[in-house]
């Protein structure tokens, strides 16, 4: 079974569905036969590649959220995340352009396959949320690419070119394609859709019903 996941490296909500949806997965039968696979999508594309603030001065500046709103926004993802065991830290929290990020997810896929890009995707996740890094850096991308068992200077070398921004375009335009305007996004088994970081046992709920439907009696 072929599971499509559209995310965002920015998103809050993403890194809280990851987890709900890895729980489900775990506890799933036939999770060996579940292939996962990470899309790009972008929240906010006209993001500079370093944002000189915070995030929740991002959010009321270009987002024209209401600053008297944005703590308590914040404190309730933070509380949603930390009962996921995620432990997000805005006040160190690097507000970033995600697009190199993704391009370092396409190649992590390239070299590793579907393994390597979880294992990237959540090395990237975390240090954005949690250990408050700059995920638009060479730097740290490079360092995130070694810990994942990709050479630095071979991610170095994909971020100095083009290489994979056409596969994250191709990800942004069929996201778009199939009415996407949020993340996370899973689609599983191109039939069915779940937007939202859903509760576990939907998600659950949904493995199960998408496998009987290609693996009937």
């Amino acid at each position: 079974m072929k599971i499509d996941i559209w995310s965002d490296i920015a998103c809050p909500w993403c890194y809280i569905g990851k987890r709900r949806f890895e729980a489900a997965l775990a506890a799933f039968p036939h999770r060996d036969e579940v292939e996962v696979q990470w899309r790009s999508f972008q929240l906010d594309p006209s993001l500079p590649e370093h944002y000189d603030g915070t995030e929740a001065q991002y959010l009321s500046e270009r987002k024209g959220i209401d600053p008297g709103q944005l703590a308590g926004m914040l404190e309730q993802v933070t509380v949603q995340a930390a009962g996921e065991g995620l432990s997000y830290d805005y006040d160190s929290l690097v507000v970033a352009n995600s697009f190199s990020a993704h391009r370092l997810i396409h190649l992590a896929r390239a070299e590793g396959g579907n393994s390597a890009a979880d294992a990237a995707k959540e090395a990237l996740l975390s240090a954005h949320f949690e250990k408050g890094q700059d995920i638009g850096a060479v730097d740290t991308l490079a360092e995130i690419g070694s810990r994942v068992g990709l050479d630095p200077e071979r991610v170095r070398s994909m971020l100095a070119a083009e290489e994979f921004a056409e596969d994250v375009n191709t990800d942004i335009a069929q996201a778009r394609s199939l009415g996407i305007s949020g993340v996370p996004f899973f689609v599983l088994d191109d039939k069915y859709g779940i937007s939202g970081a859903q509760p576990t046992d939907l998600f659950a709920s949904a493995l199960d019903q998408a496998w009987q439907e290609s693996h009937p009696a």
